[in-house]
């Protein structure tokens, strides 16, 4: 079959073709080996303070016990509501290690969009940041939780940094609205109890359900994609596989360390920051607000790092910042992007700066998340989402779900054992998806080239028809963004009487004295006349999800 697979010759040397079989039954035994393995090494560092792989260790168990003294049974879910602590791990390691599913929430959701999850998922439990417990309290009511356990962003600074930290959090930033939650616990709390129980350890297979992690909503309706224990498994093995030609090059007396400033909520920073780092005994620095960039860069100033996955948004926001110097990049072996389409003006800013260039990688929540990735041994952006992982096969489909000839555009169709169980309780959206063979249909267009490399065109619902051509925003956003003075920029399509839909294009300014004549030559010179803006707005900033990625919805829907 391997013939089939034309993309393993673009493999580097050492990678294997296929993810090996995995030792463990379930993330637990993996965590547990990591636990054991690299006990006395840093696994986290938040805020000047380390935690260790032994320290996760010890609090996770004694959470996982409290956990259990509530009453829950296996397979029960429970949801965690952080930004990028330490308490985030611990809570990840303890509701699976006590045979319950981990519900990944996003931090800045509303009540109405929080209610809609907690109630589809059925969360019995919640472990949340103080900061948004207000959000919870106005919703909590109609949902299933029964259990809130609260953290505070200091819980493991200590007690003198830890109180510190709280105070300034609480009374001089005010980023703790006053709430009422009857009954919640507080986190250190519930471990000094669960310290003094016995952890029951239920058998976990590899078909149980280990994350309910829900897609991003970008598309339609929230629904969560059921990711069991060998699904992360395999993704994890398959991402150890394809990073070791560079992991290999960190010296020996450097602990491999990865910047964690994506939201761990997100499973693009789940899987190959949390989950990975675990898996490989390395350190994560986690940054608790990447939109903060002066913070960023202050933490990052005294840190020694090799590992960077970000998404476009984020590289261009770094690399454009006047503190970008402040920063020791030398060290840097990979910068993974990820999430959203990388543009290669920032590609090309991002080389020219660290030396290091982005190795662009594709996934998404239904398939845990890596499907594909450029070798990491690319010298230079290759403006593809590379080729599939090992054990993993990718192909592309037309409407009626036949195989497009080489070169054409089709939906990008994903198979692999990282690939979902299915959305949670949702058969038919579930039937949309999956075909017969048991591809996922990604809801992405793309092409795939003649070495097996994968070239995203667009999200099939952003794809814009104008006269009968299809538009896809992703290369007009490509070419502008290309522009000297252009920052950010995004396109959408709207209704036009001439020709059905007509391109619009959202601008936001690094020069301020760019002009929309001189945006409009730009795109005469570089795009064909269909494919011009036929308005352009400027903007201050444009609509992005917490994780970076520009929403078009809401640029296309203003409400």
């Amino acid at each position: 079959m391997n013939t089939d697979r034309i993309w393993l010759s673009s493999y580097p040397s050492g990678v294997p073709y296929d993810v090996p079989d995995s030792p463990y039954p379930s993330l637990v035994s993996l965590m547990e080996e990591s636990f054991r393995q690299y006990g006395d090494r840093v696994a986290y560092s938040f805020m000047g303070a380390n935690q260790t792989f032994a320290q996760t260790d010890r609090l996770s168990q004694a959470f996982a016990a409290y956990l259990q003294g509530l009453g829950l049974n296996k397979g029960d879910r429970v949801a965690i509501m952080m930004p990028n602590v330490p308490q985030y791990p611990v809570a990840v390691a303890a509701i699976l290690r006590a045979g319950y599913v981990v519900v990944n929430v996003n931090p800045l959701y509303t009540p109405r969009e929080l209610e809609h999850q907690l109630k589809d998922a059925g969360a019995k439990a919640i472990v949340i940041i103080e900061n948004f417990a207000n959000t919870l309290q106005k919703c909590i009511a109609a949902t299933p939780v029964q259990h809130v356990v609260l953290c505070a962003m200091g819980d493991r600074l200590g007690l003198l940094k830890g109180a510190l930290v709280n105070l300034v959090v609480r009374q001089v930033k005010k980023l703790v609205p006053a709430f009422d939650l009857p009954g919640a616990v507080r986190f250190n709390d519930a471990i000094a109890a669960g310290a003094r129980a016995e952890l029951q350890r239920p058998t976990i297979l590899p078909d149980d359900v280990a994350v309910l992690q829900y897609t991003g909503g970008t598309t339609g309706v929230s629904k969560g994609a059921v990711l069991l224990h060998r699904n992360i498994i395999a993704n994890l093995l398959q991402s150890q596989a394809w990073n070791e030609p560079v992991v290999s090059k960190v010296p020996a007396h450097e602990q491999l360390t990865t910047v964690c400033a994506l939201p761990l909520y997100h499973i693009f920073a789940f899987t190959v920051g949390m989950m990975l780092s675990m898996r490989t005994g390395g350190r994560l620095i986690l940054i608790p607000n990447p939109r903060d960039l002066p913070a960023v860069f202050k933490t990052l100033s005294k840190e020694v790092f090799h590992s960077f996955p970000a998404v476009n948004t984020l590289f261009n926001g770094l690399a454009n910042h006047p503190d970008f110097n402040t920063v020791d990049w030398s060290n840097l072996k990979v910068s993974l992007g990820g999430g959203m389409a990388v543009q290669g003006a920032v590609a090309k800013l991002w080389l020219q700066k660290t030396g290091c260039p982005i190795v662009e990688g594709y996934g998404l929540s239904e398939t845990s998340p890596s499907a594909s990735c450029n070798p990491v041994t690319v010298t230079e952006f290759t403006g593809t989402i590379g080729v599939p992982l090992p054990g993993t096969w990718m192909k592309i489909l037309d409407d009626d779900g036949r195989d497009v000839a080489q070169g054409q555009p089709g939906e990008i169709a994903i198979k692999g054992p990282q690939v979902m169980a299915g959305y949670w309780q949702r058969p038919d959206e579930t039937a949309k998806v999956m075909t017969a063979d048991g591809y996922f249909k990604s809801g992405d267009v793309g092409i795939m080239d003649e070495r097996g490399f994968f070239r995203i065109v667009d999200r099939k619902k952003d794809m814009i028809l104008v006269s009968g051509f299809n538009v896809y925003p992703t290369e007009v956003e490509d070419v502008v963004a290309a522009l000297p003075g252009v920052l950010e920029c995004a396109c959408v399509g709207i209704a036009d009487p001439q020709s059905t839909e007509a391109v619009k294009l959202f601008v936001v300014r690094k020069d301020p004295s760019l002009t929309e004549e001189q945006v409009r030559a730009y795109c005469r010179e570089n795009l064909t006349g269909y494919k011009q803006p036929k308005v352009i707005e400027f903007r201050n900033e444009l609509p992005k999800t917490p994780v970076g990625k520009i929403l078009r919805r809401e640029l296309r829907d203003p409400r």
